[in-house]
């Protein structure tokens, strides 16, 4: 498996992202949030996603930047659980809610459980 996060896989579309937060359900695991939409994208794209810091709870722009890189690498190294189990295509935006700034070892050990909260749900919604 590919660990890297190319462009491709970054979501960017305005409408997409919009249509995300109307249509999309969550996933919690405090303190990430998981929003996601099944979709269809031009290119063979399986998933794109996008990360949020809220300017609420950090106002300092670099500390903001920090989280969000700090997400987007524990993701992309924890892409193969999703990707290994993945059926369909998804729109996916991960929020980081905490107040406190987040170390490494508590976002990877989220973004599991987060990822493994969404292939359970995921398999239960296929079931159905």
């Amino acid at each position: 498996m590919d660990f890297s996060f190319p462009k491709n896989e970054k979501l960017k579309s305005k409408k997409l992202i919009e249509q995300l937060f109307i249509e999309g359900r969550s996933i919690n695991h405090f303190p990430l949030k998981l929003i996601y939409l099944k979709t269809v994208f031009d290119d063979n794209s399986i998933v794109k996603t996008g990360v949020i810091a809220p300017k609420k709870n950090f106002k300092k722009a670099s500390d903001r930047n920090h989280i969000k890189r700090l997400l987007r690498e524990v993701y992309r190294l924890n892409k193969p659980l999703l990707f290994n189990n993945i059926e369909g295509n998804f729109a996916f935006m991960i929020l980081y809610l905490g107040k406190d700034m987040p170390n490494y070892q508590l976002v990877e050990e989220k973004m599991k459980g987060l990822l493994t909260k969404f292939h359970e749900k995921n398999l239960h919604e296929k079931s159905l």
